[in-house]
């Protein structure tokens, strides 16, 4: 079987990575366990890291992540070295390893470092009583639109994909999770920037808030920020509501 094996942060071993991985369903503490991917915490020479298993490919894709497209894996070290190139917060990235047979991708995990947070988004949605709510919010729109003035389109822009911290100066620092769906351009176009925050909360109220700090730092017009934003959220919460109902409907 072979392999590739890269890793950015040689105060951790290789050794001692490829170690924890080979055992990686046995040891650790899971931190998720979904459908799709596991994320398990280890301790590797007093660092804390999150390991990420990515669900094993079908025949399909086994090939096309061979010979056509970057696995997961792959995408997500390289992109976390992209955001912070650009000032992006992410959990720092220590290696991705992917394992192939003779057809293709069998197995891959991305390393980085274990963040202890205060938050994610989806706090602020389903509380919206949460400490220092308004000002968390107008700050990650800040941390938002960074990332669209860096062309950055981070395609999985959801409630759980932001980690939240209060730093020592009181103020916020976001990272982003769940990294191996990204675009990079060179500049976006308003709809483009407008429909990445789309999947964020189905609350008008909070769409309305990011809408005001988004309009004073991009210099257009609130109401035609948050027309566009509304209008985009609705039309995910209308897709994403649909989806739902017909799945239930299909269920034996």
């Amino acid at each position: 079987m072979a392999a590739r094996f890269e890793v950015s942060d040689f105060l951790v071993s290789k050794d001692k990575i490829s170690s924890v991985i080979g055992n990686f369903y046995t040891q650790g503490e899971v931190l998720v366990k979904g459908k799709r991917n596991e994320i398990r915490v280890f301790e590797i020479d007093g660092q804390k890291l999150n390991i990420k298993a990515f669900k094993k490919p079908n025949l399909l894709n086994k090939i096309v992540y061979k010979f056509f497209r970057k696995s997961k894996a792959r995408r997500s070290f390289e992109f976390a070295n992209l955001l912070l190139k650009n000032g992006i917060g992410t959990p720092k990235p220590i290696a991705f390893l992917e394992n192939f047979d003779s057809v293709g991708l069998t197995d891959s995990y991305y390393v980085s470092e274990h963040l202890e947070v205060d938050l994610t988004y989806r706090e602020l949605v389903e509380n919206p009583d949460f400490p220092d709510h308004e000002n968390i919010l107008r700050q990650f729109t800040h941390f938002s639109y960074q990332l669209h003035k860096n062309g950055i389109e981070f395609k999985d822009h959801s409630p759980g994909n932001t980690l939240i911290q209060k730093n020592v100066n009181g103020d916020y620092d976001f990272y982003l999770v769940d990294l191996n769906r990204m675009n990079f351009h060179h500049q976006m176009d308003f709809n483009k920037r407008m429909k990445n925050l789309s999947r964020l909360t189905p609350k008008k109220e909070m769409v309305r808030i990011m809408s005001e700090e988004y309009a004073k730092l991009s210099g257009e017009k609130f109401d035609d920020v948050f027309e566009k934003m509304w209008f985009y959220t609705k039309t995910f919460q209308e897709k994403y509501w649909r989806k739902k109902r017909i799945k239930k409907l299909l269920k034996p």
